[in-house]
Order: C-alpha cells, then structure tokens, then sequence
C-alpha cells in the first residue's frame, strides 16, 4: 500500500469521525432537551407511558427487523467495493423487498397482538388502540433502517449525517407544541410523527444518490437475501440477549441492593457507553463498511484494522484522562451530586476503556468478513462471562465490583479477539499499535492510581498534566499521519 493511499485511509477516519462525533453529540443534547419538555410537561405518569409505549414498539421491531440494517450495510459495501454496476442495484433491490417483509411482518404481529401487549405492558387493556395505530410504526422503521443502510454502505456520510441531525431537530420542533396542547394524549402521535419524519428524510437522501433498482428473480432474493438474513438473525439474537442480560443485572441488583443502586448504575454505564463511547459509535458509521469493502484483500484489510486502532487510541486517550482528572465535577454536571457514589466504579470503568477499544476494532473483523456465526458465538461467550462477573462483582464489592467486572471483561474480551482473529483470518495487532495500547492504557492506570490513593488535588494536577501530554502527543501523531496542521492552515487561507 502507498503512502498517498495510507494518509488516505486515515484521513477517512478521521473525517468521518469528527462528522458523526458532532452528530453524537448535537443527538444527545437534543434528547436532553426532549426528556426535560417531556418530563415538565407530562410529569411522571406521562413519562411512564410513553417510556412504555416507546420500549415495547422497539422490542417488537427487535424481534422482527432480522438485523437487517446491520447485515445490509456489509452487503452494500462490498457490492460497492467491487464497482459492479449491476451488483449493486441488485443488493439494493433485494434490501428493499425485504425490509417490506419484514416490517410489514412486525405490523402484523403490532397490529393483531394490540390487546396482549397492552395487558402485557400496562396490565391493562386501555392502550389496544395506541398499540393499533402505533403498529405501522413497525414497517416504517424497517423502511428506514433500509434506506439508512444504504447510504451508510454507500459511504455517503455528509446524506446519512444530515438525515440524522434534521430528523431529531424536527422531531424535537414536533414534541414540544403537541405535548404543550394535548399532554398525554399526545403522546401516540408523537411517537408516530417521530418515527415518520426520520423515514421522509432517509428517503429524500437516499433518492439523491439515484441508484435504479432493477428487477429481482427469486433466486436473487434467496441467494442474497438469504444471506442478509442468516447474518442479521444472528445479529438480531445476540442484541437479544444482551438486553436480557441486561435486565437481569438490573433485577439482581434491585433485590440484592435497592431500587436507587439501579439508577446509580445506569447512570454510570450512561456515561461509559454514551459519552465516552461517542467517539466510537462514531467511528463505527464509517469504519465497518470501509472494512467490508476490503475484506477479501487479507494486506489492505489488516492494515485498515490496524489503523482505525491507532486512530480510536490517539483520539480516546486525552479524553478519558480528561474525564478522570474531572470525574467529580463531570459526575455532578451530567447528573447531581447524589451520584457520587458511582466515582469509584467509573475509575475501574474508565481503566477498561482501551481494552474496549481495542476488541471493539477486532470485533468489526467478523462483520465485515460476514462470519456471523463467529461474531454470535464470540459475542454469546462474552455475555455468559460479564454476567458471572457483574453478579459476583456487585455481591461481593457493590458498585465498585461493577466497575471492576466491567474491566475484567474487557480484557478477556480483547485477549478472545485477538486469538479468533489470528486463527481465522492470520491477523495481528501491528508493533506500533501495541506501543500505542500499552504506553496509553499505562498512563490511564497512573490516573486511576492517584485517584485511589493519593489527595484530590494531587490526582487533579496529575491528570491535567497527563491530559495535556497526551493532547500534545496525540496531536503529533495524527500530524504524521495527516498533516493536520496543513489542513488547519489550508482553511485559515480560504477564508
């Protein structure tokens, strides 16, 4: 691979990270802005039943969306990684007919199964009508996560990020009069409205790309669709079973502990999941259909794997010594100092997070190869131990152990990856990624030391000096690779 090709790639990553970082970001402060209308306007009982409404519509689109965004998004990508004319309107024709089927089969299951989720859900029969007209919401979901599939596999990111932020932003411009006039009874229509507009939005982009679908024989259908689906159930079955994994967690500790440790722990993987994980779901938008594109070329695709590594450890690192150098004030800011309790598990959590990064690069591997089996399996092993872990963590230690379990697993979770992927396809982690890994996560492990054991203001100008370190260091880096400050100047002299 050259050198021009190189800088290349890792300006893709780069680009597209800061273009679905913003639009992480712009999401979350806009359902912050909707959970407060909603909570000042329908108090807590309103909250409840569209809580309820919403979670039950989206485990039965679980149930019967086969994965099919997900297992699509491979499909596209590679089709479009061949440059076959006539392959590529054929995938997208095959995705078309089945998230029809597929989501007209959620419908169905809405529609005549209204009466038993309304009791199943409220234990009652008095919501059969909002889950009966809330039924075409399954096939309109469906639809959308087609035409989201497509653009994420075309690589048309600037469509796919403008259909993103316009569709909250007019969902949020949509909840807050509807909610003012009609409060609760408002409520189904909203949910209506805002699983409508996301669907328009998705639709008009897609349609700019103007791809003609082409006529679709069974044996297409069976062949690539069959493929679609195999790979999608899986995926389907494993999303599955880590919210019933989950929801037990959350049982287990609501009866071992209280009702409050439950919101403490939420509120702590809110913060690991959401907000330090931002920067990788936004990776991922670009990372997994550039991997798919490649994968039949074994050099280009471990090089690809390795520098997404190198960019999501240069990009992660300054920010989660960032926030353990602050993890007090950021506790209190996202959320109010009765969380405080939830410091000591967030240390070890943080202490997890380039482990995480690391098998979270891997793990993309199998998708992209199409390896379902695999990635299930893989994914399945790693549910079975985190929830040994997580039960006997909070047992024993409380929330503390949580955290503590939360970095156990991802060790075992890197250290499973790496052997899978050596195995099946002879990858391994490039010399100057595993510098990177090692020196970082060292640095991180020094922060969480001085905030165990040392003052508050030692671990504090610790961090901060670490913070500016590794800001600096991830900067000179990055520069290697993509001249950063060309760019910056570049833009200075167009304006």
């Amino acid at each position: 691979m050259t050198k021009g090709t190189n800088t290349d790639n890792y300006k893709e990553s780069i680009k597209a990270t800061s273009i679905f970082g913003g639009v992480q970001l712009f999401n979350i402060v806009i359902k912050i802005v909707r959970s407060k209308f909603i909570a000042v306007l329908l108090g807590p009982n309103g909250m409840g039943i569209f809580g309820l409404l919403n979670s039950t519509i989206l485990l039965v689109s679980s149930f019967t969306n086969f994965g099919l965004q997900t297992s699509a998004v491979r499909n596209i990508a590679d089709a479009n990684g061949t440059k076959n004319s006539k392959q590529i309107p054929l995938v997208i024709s095959v995705l078309q007919k089945l998230v029809w089927y597929t989501g007209l089969l959620g419908t169905i299951i809405c529609l005549f199964g209204a009466s038993y989720l309304s009791q199943l859900t409220f234990g009652n029969k008095d919501y059969t009508i909002a889950f009966v007209i809330l039924s075409t919401s399954l096939l309109i979901l469906q639809l959308t996560s087609g035409q989201l599939a497509l653009l994420q596999g075309l690589q048309k990111y600037k469509y796919l990020a403008k259909a993103n932020i316009l569709g909250n932003a007019i969902g949020l411009f949509i909840t807050v009069p509807l909610y003012f006039f009609g409060g609760i009874d408002a409520i189904v229509p909203v949910l209506l409205l805002s699983i409508i507009v996301p669907y328009i939005l998705a639709k008009y982009y897609a349609n700019k790309i103007k791809i003609k679908t082409t006529k679709v024989k069974i044996a297409d259908v069976k062949h690539i669709g069959g493929n679609m689906l195999k790979m999608g159930i899986l995926i389907s079955m494993q999303g599955l079973l880590a919210t019933l994994s989950s929801f037990l967690i959350r049982i287990y500790i609501s009866k071992q502990g209280s009702v409050d440790q439950v919101g403490l722990y939420n509120a702590g993987f809110t913060i690991t999941n959401t907000y330090i994980g931002l920067i990788l779901t936004a990776m991922a938008t670009d990372y997994y259909p550039r991997l798919s594109k490649v994968a039949s070329e074994k050099l280009i695709f471990s090089k690809t794997i390795n520098q997404q590594a190198e960019i999501a450890l240069l990009l992660l690192a300054p920010l989660v010594i960032l926030f353990l150098a602050f993890i007090k004030i950021a506790i209190v800011v996202l959320f109010s100092p009765k969380f405080l309790p939830i410091e000591n598990m967030l240390l070890w959590a943080m202490l997890a997070t380039l482990f995480k990064t690391m098998a979270w690069t891997l793990s993309y591997s199998l998708l992209a190869k199409g390896d379902s089996k695999a990635f299930f399996w893989s994914e399945f092993t790693v549910l079975i131990y985190s929830f040994g872990l997580n039960i006997g963590g909070y047992y024993f230690y409380g929330l503390t152990g949580l955290g503590v379990s939360f970095f156990i697993t991802y060790i075992l979770y890197f250290i499973q990856l790496v052997f899978i992927v050596r195995k099946k396809y002879g990858f391994s982690i490039d010399l100057v990624v595993w510098r990177l890994f090692v020196t970082m996560s060292l640095l991180i492990g020094f922060e969480v030391i001085a905030k165990l054991f040392t003052p508050y203001w030692v671990s504090y100008t610790i961090g901060s000096l670490l913070f500016l370190f590794l800001l600096y260091f991830s900067f000179k880096e990055l520069n290697k690779r993509i001249e950063i400050r060309q760019i910056i100047l570049n833009k200075i002299k167009r304006k």
